[in-house]
């Protein structure tokens, strides 16, 4: 089943939203910013979660960028 990240990337690409996915994406590099530069506590699994979700908008992002393939 897909995670929730995925499913909302999927329906931006559908959906043609460039601005939406890239609010996303600079929501998401702010945040991992911000976990990386605390200190005192591990934040290593939600700095992961942010880096993955990072991943997964990007996928979208080259996927609005390529062209369609024509219709069969």
């Amino acid at each position: 089943m897909p995670s929730a990240i995925e499913q909302i990337v999927d329906a931006y690409v559908r959906l043609k939203n460039r601005r939406g996915l890239d609010a996303l994406m600079m929501h998401r590099q702010r945040l991992a910013i911000d976990l990386k530069s605390r200190s005192g506590y591990d934040f290593s699994l939600p700095i992961n979660q942010v880096d993955e979700e990072i991943a997964i908008i990007e996928a979208g992002l080259s996927r609005l960028k390529s062209p369609n393939p024509p219709a069969a």
